[in-house]
């Protein structure tokens, strides 16, 4: 019984923790599945997309700038003239770059390849200077302009954005290339909001995977091109337009990591996010829900045992007592019996068997019925009960018989303890409305011999109280 309730106690504890375990599971990865997904399609994509209007929107006041003067008549005509007085031109781009606040305004001559400055002349550029080659590769282009990111000529130490436009005469002939630059500040501003923001790393690399422009606090630990076994990776980002792609870091972070070409720059836009915020308090959701699903198994395994303890102690005492005295049955006495012979013959003590029966009950049945005579019977188990020690154990056999075993009791003492329960069964008054009586009880007595039956003894135990009878009734008599 005590296995099977563990058993029962078992199965149903781990059929609660699976199935809690299984969903808690289930829920904690499709949400996770579900973050991912949207900060890798929807989060970083928007991040990008907010990053590259603001480039766009800071771009276009520069670009307007940069048409007006190419499409400046008096640029044409001066350079048509001669390029006289060339305190004119850089009078010119002074007043550009005061009035729209750009950090510089330049002209290149096609004709002289004169560098004009607000300061003035400060060089002819020269197709062998790899400082030059924007102009040589602006003066190329089909379109009327290009960006670029470059240093300044005036400030070599100053990385700045330029806005290079061809200017052309009437017969469309390229006379030279104009325009301002910016300081990269404002694209630096971007980034670092948008870092403090969101918490991602953002900066850009150009088409060889070099790395052009970063906010502050990066690291090239970061940078794609310099993270080992990430070949694969770079090769997706500088092929394609746009990607969204994760990989894992050595020290087990996973990135997340959007790219965008921007095709002003000729860059690529590369937005990364080091694992998911989200993520770990789906993290700590789960954690919760096992902890909320641990105490719900507690509990209801606790109830389940108290349930099922309760159950148990009933349909043990409904399997083991009689329903009327409370005495043990037949079935619980084969079961201590032969626990008491075991002990009696591994502490080498004595043990007694009695065997007692209500003189003249049947006449209490049919002259008081037999509701009456059943609480006789409970009475006389009780006061049985009374005399008796705890170690004993007393049986209803059937009807009106007993039979109580008693251990570590020889047959002297259990010849006395039988004669103290006849003294008080006769010793107690029945009372069944106005009629008083007395009942008495016969016993019969003998001790257990090693190895003997059970069958052996209660043959001589029954002999012994059919001698009491014989002898007329209310009497003990012993059988060794």
């Amino acid at each position: 019984m005590i296995q099977r309730k563990l058993f029962f106690v078992s199965a149903l504890c781990l059929l609660l923790l699976v199935g809690f375990l299984a969903t808690s599971l289930v829920s904690y990865f499709v949400a996770k599945d579900s973050v991912a997904a949207q900060l890798q399609e929807q989060m970083l994509p928007l991040t990008s997309d907010n990053i590259y209007s603001e480039i766009q929107r800071d771009l276009l006041q520069p670009l307007l700038i940069s048409s007006l003067m190419a499409h400046d008549t008096f640029v044409t005509e001066w350079v048509i003239s001669g390029e006289q007085e060339p305190a004119r031109i850089a009078e010119y781009l002074t007043r550009i770059q005061n009035k729209y606040d750009t950090i510089t305004a330049f002209f290149v001559s096609e004709k002289t390849r004169n560098y004009y400055h607000p300061s003035g002349i400060i060089k002819k550029v020269d197709s062998t200077d790899p400082a030059d080659s924007w102009y040589f590769h602006a003066r190329q282009l089909t379109g009327e302009h290009e960006i670029n990111v470059d240093h300044d000529t005036a400030d070599p130490t100053r990385l700045s954005i330029f806005v290079n436009y061809r200017v052309l005469d009437e017969r469309g002939d390229l006379v030279g290339i104009t325009g301002v630059g910016l300081s990269v500040a404002s694209v630096m501003a971007l980034i670092e909001d948008y870092q403090k923001r969101y918490g991602r790393i953002i900066y850009f690399v150009d088409r060889n995977g070099q790395l052009a422009l970063h906010g502050s606090g990066f690291n090239s630990a970061m940078y794609l091109k310099d993270k080992v076994g990430q070949d694969r990776l770079l090769t997706q980002v500088l092929t394609s337009q746009t990607a969204s792609l994760t990989y894992n870091r050595e020290d087990g972070n996973k990135v997340y990591l959007n790219s965008r070409l921007v095709p002003e720059f000729d860059w690529y836009l590369v937005v990364e996010q080091i694992n998911d915020p989200a993520a770990q308090r789906i993290e700590r959701a789960l954690v919760l829900n096992i902890l909320v699903s641990l105490a719900i198994t507690v509990i209801v395994v606790l109830l389940a045992h108290l349930t099922v303890r309760g159950y148990q102690r009933r349909l043990e005492k409904m399997a083991t007592q009689d329903k009327l005295t409370g005495a043990a049955n037949r079935q619980a006495f084969d079961w201590v019996f032969a626990r008491a012979v075991k002990n009696t013959r591994r502490r080498n003590t004595p043990l007694a068997l009695a065997s007692m029966d209500l003189d003249h009950f049947k006449e209490i049945n049919d002259s008081y019925g037999h509701q009456r005579g059943d609480e006789v019977l409970r009475t006389v188990s009780a006061v049985i009960a009374s005399c008796v020690r705890d170690s004993d154990t007393l049986c209803r056999w059937g009807g009106e018989e007993f039979l109580l075993l008693l251990e570590n009791c020889d047959l002297a003492q259990a010849e006395a303890a039988a004669e103290a329960i006849r003294a008080a069964v006769e010793a107690h008054e029945f009372r069944f409305g106005d009629d008083s009586i007395h009942m008495t009880m016969s016993f019969g007595v003998t001790v257990c011999h090693p190895g003997e039956p059970f069958n052996a003894i209660l043959d001589r135990v029954d002999s012994a109280l059919y001698r009491a009878k014989d002898e007329g009734r209310n009497r003990v008599c012993v059988q060794a």
